[in-house]
């Protein structure tokens, strides 16, 4: 079993208290706008950390993470992106990744809203963690906390960081 820690759209700000809630975690995942390397790097030194980058980050962080990420953990098949809407509205190419892949698991962040929900046609859980940045419209700051385990995804926990 693995426990996972889900974030997106720091935008160059990382709330403190990710580390406390992250602390019990096995990995992190970012779903792109990191913002900055040194962001990268503190989330690194702190769990293992896979990410994806996304529309405002640089060149830097393009050269160190990918556009689109696809893994299998303990079980699962894992897409993660930034860009890449949800059921019934994907963004341009994605759908076709997803029937080309499989995921179990897809992963995007970019719109700043938390949604969690199946897609029963491609036989997959979307999970967009919404943002825990300080840039954006959204009000609330929230991360995902879940399970990974024998092919399953449980125990999924949304976290909404103080203000």
């Amino acid at each position: 079993m693995k426990k996972i820690g889900l974030m997106s759209d720091t935008h160059s700000y990382l709330h403190p208290q990710v580390f406390k809630y992250f602390e019990k975690v096995d990995e992190i995942w970012h779903a792109g706008d990191i913002g900055t390397t040194s962001l990268a790097d503190e989330l690194e030194a702190f769990k293992p950390f896979r990410a994806v980058y996304g529309n405002i980050d640089g060149r830097d962080l393009q050269l160190r993470y990918p556009e689109n990420l696809f893994f299998e953990v303990e079980g699962v098949k894992v897409f993660i992106t930034h860009i890449g809407g949800y059921p019934g509205k994907y963004a341009p190419g994605v759908k076709d990744l997803l029937l080309k892949n499989s995921p179990k698991l897809f992963i995007c962040g970019h719109s700043h809203i938390l949604k969690v929900m199946p897609d029963p046609a491609l036989q997959l859980l979307h999970m967009n963690p919404g943002a825990c940045g300080q840039q954006g419209w959204h009000k609330v700051k929230t991360l995902l906390r879940f399970d990974v385990s024998e092919g399953n995804i449980r125990n999924l926990e949304v976290i909404e960081l103080p203000k």
